[in-house]
């Protein structure tokens, strides 16, 4: 089995168990959203994100998700891109967070095919946010290669996804391990609240 194929069906079997976990224990709708700050990319340009002053503009969605360059978190990746202009309209807007370093998300922040520049993703390698947010970081899974055949070599964060209200407070939590699924339900969600203005 190629390795990109072999990393494809550990990835699935983990994020289908990784998703009931951290369901069980990451933060819940009402609770307050942790204001963080951490190191991001965007169309392959460093910065740091702060999701205090990204709630000064409106919601925001914030999705965790196990790896980049992996088969489940590219098409979510494409799938928060394709949506942009949606999530725009509602005044809303999204940011991607793995334990990926720098290096790793400034390719995936540019690649037309993925995140094409349309978003952030913060590099959260030590699981400082998805810790707050109460998500567990899994390790012994970073000897996988990517779909390039490179050496992911980090921990899988469980794909969660959060929309936070301008007020800080979560909105909505999807734990699916059905990548297809986040968008569109973050999506119906802000959509919901720009509705209630």
């Amino acid at each position: 089995m190629p390795a990109s194929r072999s990393a494809a069906s550990v990835l699935a079997a983990f994020t289908a168990l990784s998703a009931l976990s951290g369901a069980c224990a990451a933060l819940k709708p009402g609770a307050e959203a942790p204001r963080f700050t951490a190191p991001a990319c965007q169309s392959g340009r460093e910065y740091t994100f702060s999701l205090a002053q990204a709630l000064g503009s409106g919601p925001v969605v914030v999705y965790f998700f196990p790896a980049d360059y992996t088969s489940g978190c590219d098409l979510e990746a494409h799938a928060f891109a394709a949506d942009k202009a949606a999530f725009a309209a509602a005044h809303a807007q999204v940011v991607g967070v793995s334990a990926d370093g720098v290096a790793r998300l400034k390719a995936f922040s540019k690649d037309p095919d993925y995140c094409a520049g349309a978003f952030p993703v913060v590099s959260d390698p030590e699981g400082r946010v998805a810790h707050a947010f109460g998500l567990d970081v899994f390790h012994g899974l970073g000897f996988l290669k990517d779909v390039r055949g490179e050496r992911i070599g980090h921990g899988f964060i469980p794909r969660t996804t959060f929309v936070v209200r301008p007020d800080g407070r979560i909105a909505t939590v999807c734990s699916s391990h059905d990548p297809s699924t986040h968008a569109s339900e973050a999506l119906a969600a802000v959509r919901a609240m720009a509705g209630a203005r």
